[in-house]
């Protein structure tokens, strides 16, 4: 787990599969989450498998990223993984970077989107009442 500027990464190693991971994976995103991180990559470069552990622990995350108003990118998956995420249909939701770099690019832009999008759906001015006739 390290920073870069506002944005969390998260370094993933080794198979993901059934275990104790989950449960903690889980808790260091909410915890991140809580302390008001709104960036976060997970990086999956050194990630050669995934089981339905992985893929819980990315839903679960992704479901608490959004409820945070917070970015998720994931960087360096590869292509086992990938289609993993594909059949499962898990892959559609989230952003996918090639690399840990171009993660950090995607997770800033998702961000800026997300303030800006924010910003439209809240009114900055009082809606003025009709003129009388």
């Amino acid at each position: 787990m390290r920073f870069q500027d506002d944005v969390a990464v998260m370094s993933l190693s080794g198979k993901f599969l059934a275990g104790s991971d989950g449960p903690f994976l889980r808790q260091k995103v909410k915890d991140l989450l809580d302390a008001g991180t709104r960036k976060l990559v997970l990086d999956f470069a050194e990630v050669p498998y995934i089981d339905s552990t992985g893929l819980g622990f990315l839903a679960g995350a992704r479901v608490s990223a959004q409820n945070a108003g917070a970015s998720i990118v994931l960087a360096g998956v590869n292509p086992h993984v990938l289609k993993v995420l594909e059949n499962v249909r898990l892959a559609e939701f989230f952003t996918i970077a090639r690399d840990l770099p171009d993660a950090i690019k995607k997770v800033n832009k998702a961000a800026a989107q997300a303030a800006s999008a924010s910003e439209t759906r809240t009114p900055h001015h009082r809606k003025q009442p009709a003129p009388a006739e």
